[in-house]
């Protein structure tokens, strides 16, 4: 981790926070080196000075460290683009194999936000489908580690920060207003995610198969063999021609590179063939 040139780093910082919009005063020094510094080694940068003349000729890269900045940050919706391409490249066929009843793996879920958008995006898409009888069909499965977090999954109220990048008709469609700043998510949505406690690396996925395993920003943590431990995990759990959703900054790694091919870069949407 780079620990020097406190005036280069004091100048990226701050032009990473206007480029970006984001208020970086909230995060730990340490926490910040640390996560530039992963993008600076996947880049080949040697200074702080020439990772920002990165960022300013590769925009691209400029989404990578924000996604790298904010794995701790949770959103429902978050990535908006990449709720839109996995609803026009993936659900649809999804859909109309399983009459609706498809069955989705949400796995580091954290505080439900992923789970709960993947139930919106799903009934919205049957709808779109003109199949409204498949919205209350599919069945997620999310799970975590942590019991304080999951509970806050299993409740499905959250503040207005986490609405912040969902489309407003959908906030109010899905959600009802509770308190002073909350809202809660509808029963007819919550019945469609089951929280459960699961160890990602120690323990076998919670009754396979899935035709979609979503697992965005929670990879990185882990070291080589875990990685490849992991997607080979998720490439068992996946029914032939299921597919596997990753956040941007991870890389399908290890034997699973064989097992799944590529559906969208960019958005890491991966398929495992039928």
């Amino acid at each position: 981790m780079l620990t020097g040139d406190p005036e280069g780093f004091a100048l990226l910082t701050g032009e990473i926070a206007r480029a970006a919009g984001m208020q970086l005063g909230d995060y730990k020094e340490k926490v910040l080196r640390r996560r530039i510094a992963v993008r600076m080694r996947a880049r080949g940068a040697e200074s702080y000075g020439a990772y920002g003349d990165l960022l300013r000729q590769d925009p691209a890269e400029l989404e990578k460290l924000k996604d790298a900045l904010t794995i701790n940050v949770t959103r429902l919706y978050r990535n908006p683009e990449t709720w839109d391409r996995l609803r026009a490249l993936v659900l649809p066929g999804l859909l109309a194999r399983r009459e609706g009843a498809v069955r989705v793996w949400s796995a580091g879920c954290s505080s439900g936000e992923e789970p709960y958008t993947l139930a919106m995006i799903l009934a919205e898409e049957a709808e779109r489908m003109g199949k409204h009888a498949w919205a209350g069909k599919p069945r997620i499965v999310a799970t975590d580690i942590d019991e304080l977090i999951m509970a806050r999954a299993r409740a499905g109220r959250y503040p207005s920060s986490a609405f912040m990048e969902m489309p407003p008709e959908l906030t109010a469609k899905y959600f009802r207003p509770v308190g002073t700043d909350d809202r809660e998510v509808i029963p007819a949505l919550r019945r469609l995610v089951d929280v459960r406690r699961q160890d990602l690396l120690r323990e076998p996925p919670p009754t396979p198969p899935y035709d979609l395993v979503v697992c965005r920003n929670v990879v990185i943590y882990f070291d080589r063999d875990g990685q490849e431990r992991l997607f080979a995990h998720f490439a068992d759990a996946l029914t032939p021609g299921g597919f596997l959703l990753l956040g941007k900054v991870e890389t399908l790694m290890g034997a699973a590179r064989e097992r799944l091919e590529v559906v969208d870069v960019r958005e890491r949407i991966f398929r495992r063939p039928l």
